[in-house]
């Protein structure tokens, strides 16, 4: 089992390293789609976050700088010195952390269906989870994520494979102390004002019906970040590097090369 320090990673493929940061979820394989799409040309690192996945279950106070701090401590035991990162939603917010508090170790930056500070939309559905998390448990708290994950048209084709990734969720689900406190951590989470000093070359991308963390808060990163590119897909819900997994992968693969 592959671990440095406490962080449980994987490698795959081999060229120009990449960071492949995940959501709030926290575990490397949410990035499943896009592996097999990119390890042909890029050497990928993907981990668990501290606290859930295989990584250790840490009871800390969780804040988006320590989990940037793993991601940093990660790539020293890879004797990796600088990196291209895809930050993907809470992967998204990690990067930035990066990028402004330790601009020498990222090259480019590819912020996936993420935002940069906390609204008021974006607190209220975040504590909405932690309320059903409490009263309802994991179960409750999955099978209700999911509705604001995926497209509903894509969700009513496809119910059995939800209900599959429902399954995976709740088979590692982690110690809910652990799920509130990462909650928590991403709602204190607020870099607007420090968005310009942000220099390398910076992708945005999102899908317009993303409900998680909504389209609008992707044009408001690109408006801070100077000549920032940004890619908004149609269609794809906070799914987007799984449900437009084809065209994800040939945007990253373009910008990165």
């Amino acid at each position: 089992m592959p671990m440095i320090g406490d962080i449980h990673y994987e490698e795959h493929g081999a060229g120009p390293p990449v960071m492949l940061v995940t959501g709030l979820s926290g575990v490397k394989t949410s990035w499943a789609a896009q592996v097999p799409r990119l390890a042909p040309q890029f050497r990928l690192i993907t981990h668990d976050h501290r606290g859930t996945g295989e990584s250790v279950q840490s009871l800390i106070t969780y804040s988006v700088e320590q989990m940037a701090r793993d991601a940093l401590t990660l790539m020293d035991g890879l004797g990796i010195t600088r990196a291209d990162f895809v930050g993907h939603s809470t992967g998204g917010a990690i990067v930035q952390w990066i990028a402004l508090n330790a601009p020498e170790r990222i090259s480019r930056a590819v912020l996936s269906s993420t935002w940069s500070a906390p609204d008021p939309y974006f607190v209220r559905s975040f504590e909405f989870r932690k309320d059903v998390l409490r009263k309802l448990g994991p179960d409750g708290y999955v099978r209700a994520s999911s509705f604001s994950m995926y497209p509903p048209d894509w969700f009513t084709a496809n119910e059995a494979s939800v209900r599959r990734a429902e399954e995976a969720s709740l088979a590692r689900f982690p110690a809910t102390d652990i799920v509130l406190s990462r909650i928590d951590a991403i709602c204190r989470f607020d870099l607007a004002d420090r968005l310009g000093e942000i220099k390398i070359p910076t992708l945005i991308t999102c899908a317009e019906d993303d409900r998680v963390t909504p389209v609008y808060l992707s044009h408001a990163i690109a408006e801070r970040i100077l000549h920032a590119r940004k890619v908004i897909f149609p269609w794809g819900g906070h799914a987007s590097p799984t449900l437009n997994a084809d065209d994800y992968a040939a945007l990253v693969r373009m910008f990165l090369s």
